[in-house]
């Protein structure tokens, strides 16, 4: 079974928002902020196959999951709700040293 993946405008700003971060803390490395994308959207193709391996982001709630994306010596953090059996949408996307989702 293959899930598609969508993305709430609130995750798609959060991507612009992480790259923006990188870009302005340093202007001469997007190279930097481009990887990070990159590997953001490449680990996100995993939840099209194996959603479920993920961790609970809530004991109430099973379809709540969150994906731990590795990045140079951080990393980031989607949260993505598993809709339905074709269907899996990314909520939110942070790095990890920023506040929780909500």
């Amino acid at each position: 079974m293959t899930y598609r993946i969508r993305f709430t405008r609130g995750a798609e700003n959060d991507l612009l928002r992480l790259f923006d971060f990188i870009v302005e803390r340093d202007p001469t490395d997007i190279q930097t902020a481009e990887r990070a994308l990159d590997s953001i959207r490449s680990a996100l193709t995993m939840l099209e196959r194996f959603p479920f391996s993920c961790r609970k982001a809530s004991p109430g709630s099973p379809f709540l999951r969150e994906l731990i994306i590795p990045f140079a010596t951080e990393g980031y953090v989607a949260l993505f709700e598993i809709e339905d059996a074709r269907t899996v949408t990314v909520l939110a996307v942070r790095h990890q040293r920023e506040d929780d989702y909500h």
